[in-house]
């Protein structure tokens, strides 16, 4: 790719960008939150298409010109995007051909769609039957369908965003291995990440983005190893000697007390997804979650959080020593509780609406008279909370869906913080953020614990656990198996307590 420029109404995203990409390599392109990754990998695609951007494509020594996603596919280059274009209610097979039906006179070939589907599947290391829905399965492996429907398009170059963002580390190490299988094969991958350690560990080649332009192309395995602070020091123009700010804990008194929590599948009523778990937190703290994916640590929060998941749920909560009633989310926000939900694209914003009304949504009473909205008093918090927060936008009358990923989980959090509560319970805050934009996050987190809010953090990184945390509660199927202070907490320590049997803890 040469000379790339893309420009949107009031930005320019790309300027005079260059990729140059090696048969049979991994490359990975790496650049914080609103770098121009995803734009440029959407301009390679045929997302934008050929005369919405300046400059040129070439591959094997001839300019191309996409029209469309299907000009790209057919010279074999597939984008899977962050978030998975699967349609939950087919079935596996009939995504993997989705618009490339087995079809003879118009009349879909079933058993050729399911033998072919299952040859795929074979090749990506997925044991799904063909004829069982998405829905029924795992993100992990819908990232897997995802490449083994790009391998029935006779994909010779794979790119994908952010592929394990949503993963936990077994599927994440799952899908890693694929690829290196895949690149033995001789296909081509670029990957968008960032999970520094695994580009680390997978990718040939490392093109660094900075504010839409190209810094710099780097040998993983040359005469000078590239290291994650070398990638960081590249990313953000500076050095990032310690990933998580120092902050000194003031830990006041309990205001949140969770005792005996116990919530039932809403579909199988008989199992309990949390199991008599208790936890504690106090003014000025920040206390983590960790627990491998489906230990129940997203279910236990939005349970509490107005009744958003599970039936049956009993237990009790305290606030400030004095039993209160969280049955509803109104209730929840009205007694200083909030969550913000790790899919913020999904339960978190208003994707087409502004930023302004992103921010304001859950407290409108504080900017409105009489039922009537102030639109000046509404932009006034908007742009405080821009500035603040350092929201990248040209205006908070952007839309939230055209920000990147780390801004828009700063409105998530500027949505929040405006509502002031008393206790914030974070799911995933920093979930497909770069390291310089988590370490803003980080900043965040620890402003709001030293203003004498309460902190609730749930993460799947153990380094941000160990990072940010007071107190590391751990999670596994269901149950509390441990709580650790910071000062005694390792990865070591937190892996054994995720892991252990709950007939041993019950014992």
């Amino acid at each position: 790719m040469r000379g790339i420029t893309k420009t949107f109404p009031g930005v320019k995203a790309l300027s005079d960008v260059n990729l140059e990409v090696r048969r049979g390599e991994v490359h990975a392109i790496c650049g914080e939150n609103g770098a121009g990754k995803s734009t440029l990998m959407k301009v390679l695609s045929g997302v934008y298409p050929h005369g919405t951007y300046e400059g040129e494509i070439v591959i094997d020594s001839e300019q191309v010109a996409f029209r469309s996603i299907r000009d790209s596919e057919a010279l074999g280059v597939v984008i899977i995007h962050q978030e998975l274009a699967l349609s939950p209610y087919l079935s596996i097979a009939e995504n993997i051909f989705l618009g490339n039906e087995q079809a003879t006179h118009g009349v879909i070939d079933w058993n050729t769609t399911n033998s072919r589907a299952a040859e795929y599947l074979r090749r990506v290391g997925l044991p799904e039957r063909p004829e069982t829905r998405i829905a029924d399965i795992g993100v992990g492996k819908q990232q897997l369908v995802e490449i083994a429907k790009a391998i029935s398009k006779e994909v010779r170059l794979l790119i994908l965003d952010e592929p394990t963002a949503a993963l936990n580390d077994e599927d994440s190490e799952h899908l890693l291995a694929l690829l290196r299988q895949l690149k033995q094969e001789g296909l081509t991958s670029i990957i968008i990440s960032h999970k520094l350690n695994e580009i680390e560990e997978i990718a040939d080649t490392v093109t660094i983005l900075r504010d839409g332009h190209t810094i710099e192309m780097m040998a993983v395995h040359g005469d000078e190893p590239v290291t994650q602070d070398r990638i960081i020091r590249g990313m953000v123009g500076r050095s990032l000697d310690n990933r998580f700010p120092e902050r000194t804990a003031v830990v006041g008194s309990e205001i949140l007390r969770i005792e005996n929590w116990t919530v039932h599948h809403p579909i199988d009523r008989a199992r309990k997804v949390v199991d008599d778990a208790s936890v504690t937190v106090h003014r000025g703290e920040v206390v983590g979650l960790a627990g491998l994916m489906g230990a129940g640590r997203t279910e236990f929060v939005m349970s509490v959080f107005g009744r958003s998941y599970g039936v049956d749920a009993s237990g009790r909560v305290l606030k400030d020593g004095v039993e209160i009633d969280t049955r509803t989310v109104g209730a929840a926000i009205g007694h200083g509780i909030v969550y913000a939900t790790e899919d913020r694209k999904r339960y978190g914003l208003n994707l087409i609406d502004s930023i302004q009304h992103n921010i304001t949504l859950a407290a409108l009473g504080k900017v409105s008279s009489r039922g009537v909205v102030d639109r000046d008093a509404e932009t006034g918090v908007a742009e405080r909370f821009r500035e603040d927060l350092r929201i990248r936008t040209p205006n908070v009358d952007a839309l939230a869906g055209k920000l990147s990923g780390g801004n828009q989980q700063k409105v998530v959090l500027s949505k929040w913080i405006f509502a002031d509560p008393d206790v914030l319970i974070l799911d995933e805050p920093t979930r497909g953020i770069d390291v310089g934009a988590k370490f803003e996050i980080y900043t965040i987190i620890n402003r709001l614990a030293e203003e004498g809010k309460a902190v609730l953090v749930i993460s799947s990184e153990l380094p941000e656990l160990l990072g940010t945390c007071d107190r590391i509660y751990a999670f596994a199927e269901g149950r509390i198996t441990g709580v650790v202070d910071r000062t005694d907490a390792t990865q070591e320590r937190l892996m054994e307590l995720m892991t252990m049997d709950r007939d041993v803890n019950a014992r």
